[in-house]
């Protein structure tokens, strides 16, 4: 089996009301990670990404940028655990 990486994402900037989790989420299906992403109630995105090394830098790479409306300031990456069958939008924690 592959070697599987995960990681957790806190986005700041404008990235809620703009479409960035439905963003991330058809992003993250097509690329074939697994995870979760919801928004956090002081204004920033948090998601946890879980695929091969590849899939989640490149899941990374697109957080830095995200949806056309979304304006990101900084995007914070650390190590996590876990391993998902899906990847889904969480209701914001």
């Amino acid at each position: 089996m592959s070697e599987r990486v995960t990681r957790r994402l806190l986005v700041s900037g404008r990235v809620q009301g703009v479409g960035y989790r439905a963003s991330m989420q058809m992003t993250a299906e097509a690329m074939g990670a697994t995870g979760w992403v919801r928004n956090l109630r002081d204004g920033r995105v948090e998601a946890v990404v879980c695929g091969s090394p590849s899939q989640v830098e490149a899941i990374v790479a697109w957080a830095k940028r995200g949806p056309r409306s979304a304006i990101v300031e900084r995007v914070e990456v650390e190590e996590a655990s876990g391993d998902f069958s899906t990847f889904e939008c969480r209701a914001t924690g």
